[in-house]
């Protein structure tokens, strides 16, 4: 079955599994834990998680086309995700 996807397709769907994993698991905590002061922390880890899974899976991608892209085209690509990160930090 996964001899018809690319390497990076599956790579980046991998991560993106990965990081649904750990949504879910941490949701489990939080109803474990049973305090919001832990949910608080819990929930704050997954503000590190969300952003570092997207750069890794968007790193991805772009790798696997830089040769069919120009490289303005790359400049704007790492410009929209400077934009994507600075705005969900604000």
């Amino acid at each position: 079955m996964f001899g018809v996807f690319e390497k990076a397709i599956i790579g980046m769907a991998l991560l993106r599994l990965f990081s649904g994993t750990i949504e879910v698991l941490v949701a489990f905590l939080i109803l474990k834990f049973n305090d919001v002061g832990k949910a608080l922390i819990l929930n704050s880890s997954l503000a590190i998680v969300g952003p570092l899974i997207m750069i890794l899976t968007t790193t991805i991608g772009v790798y696997s086309i830089a040769e069919q892209v120009s490289y303005a085209k790359l400049i704007w690509i790492f410009i929209g995700i400077c934009f994507i990160i600075y705005g969900v930090k604000s």
